[in-house]
């Protein structure tokens, strides 16, 4: 009997590297009892990042590793780098031996920079352990940069991320985000929000921890929108209790505030239309589904999260609106009227879809499987 091949994930630390590893571990699992001997998955994290709680609740074997903190900007914390890389590579090389990995899967971040250098290192007769790289971002860090110099497949959400030998894949998502069908469970979804089954409907959220800007601005436009007869579903982050609408006039448009949306798909669903963030998962979900956006990139960072909405907005899946601009009198302005015009949202939604890939999982687990056989 043949042993069973042994799959190692490394993507901890946020939530857009350990979405697209879940989806992909699943897409794998699938795939587990049509080849010989069956798969073994195995995600790599630190006791520091969300994967503690995501991965097990998964059922997914989750093994630690000392984290490696990269800093954006040269700190004297850079010279603590070498140090920390070392020992960790040395940790992340036991443990690939225990479990006899025969490809290591990276997403980027501070999990998998040692990773892939372990598995660089972690001999296999004359070569490494081969690594397949999957880049989230237009705009790849460090660790993937580093990754891609020694991967055998680098694979990309956004087409043009400059990373050698790059394949656009698109973002492996969930099954329950690739496979919406929003037309047929709007009524379902509306009634599961407290929202009118035929009002057009607009989503507002900013990440999990929702986005202060964006709360400010939809809440100062909330009379307009309501006014317009547009219904607002609005997570506004846990934290956010003092996000509040008043009260509306009986038979005005309903707006729904949430702390958190646990069932994205629903959201999606019940929505014509988002004012959100533009990170990597955000975009290449709602493209997926085909719903159309107003992105409002974090103002912060690198710049990464424009580069993720430009493909969708340059197809004419949404718009962009930097988070200076973006004001209770710009949504009145340009969201309300893009909002009430079916035929307009008929358009951008369908120029969303095209942009979009429901089949990442499926095609990033054929890269690596295909490297796995080796």
């Amino acid at each position: 009997m043949s042993a069973r091949r042994s799959v190692v994930l490394a993507g901890g630390g946020t939530g857009g590297h350990i979405e697209p590893m879940l989806a992909l571990a699943d897409a794998l699992l699938r795939r587990s009892g049509a080849v010989e001997g069956g798969l073994r998955i195995t995600c790599l994290g630190t006791a520091r990042g969300l994967e503690t709680r995501l991965v097990p609740a998964r059922g997914y074997d989750l093994r630690l590793i000392p984290p490696v903190p990269l800093p954006r900007r040269p700190t004297v914390d850079l010279l603590r780098v070498p140090g920390r890389v070392r020992r960790s590579v040395a940790d992340t090389r036991a443990l690939l031996r225990e479990l006899s990995a025969d490809v290591v899967v990276g997403f980027g971040g501070y999990v998998a920079l040692p990773a892939y250098l372990a598995a660089r290192r972690e001999r296999r007769g004359r070569a490494g352990i081969p690594i397949v790289v999957h880049e989230q971002n237009a705009l790849p860090g460090l660790a993937n940069r580093v990754g891609a110099r020694l991967a055998e497949r680098v694979a990309v959400t956004v087409p043009g991320t400059p990373l050698r030998g790059a394949e656009h894949v698109g973002m492996p998502l969930r099954t329950a985000i690739s496979t919406l069908n929003r037309p047929a469970r709007r009524t379902e979804a509306r009634a599961a929000f407290g929202l009118d089954a035929e009002r057009p409907t607009l989503l507002v959220f900013g990440g999990s921890q929702g986005a202060a800007s964006l709360n400010r601005s939809a809440v100062g436009a909330a009379d307009a929108l309501t006014a317009a007869g547009v219904q607002v579903l609005h997570a506004r982050g846990p934290r956010n209790t003092d996000v509040t609408v008043p009260p509306r006039p009986a038979g005005s448009a309903p707006y729904v505030v949430v702390d958190y949306l646990e069932r994205m798909d629903l959201a999606y669903a019940a929505a014509d239309l988002a004012l959100c963030r533009a990170g990597a998962v955000t975009v290449a979900e709602l493209s997926a589904v085909g719903l159309p956006a107003v992105f409002v990139p974090l103002p912060i960072g690198n710049g990464e999260q424009r580069r993720n909405a430009l493909p969708v907005v340059e197809a004419g899946g949404g718009l962009l609106v930097d988070d200076a601009d973006l004001s209770p009198s710009w949504i009145e302005e340009h969201l309300v009227p893009m909002v009430t015009d079916p035929a307009a949202l008929a358009r951008y939604a369908e120029r969303a879809a095209a942009a979009g890939a429901r089949d990442a999982d499926e095609r990033l687990a054929d890269i690596v499987l295909e490297v796995a056989a080796r």
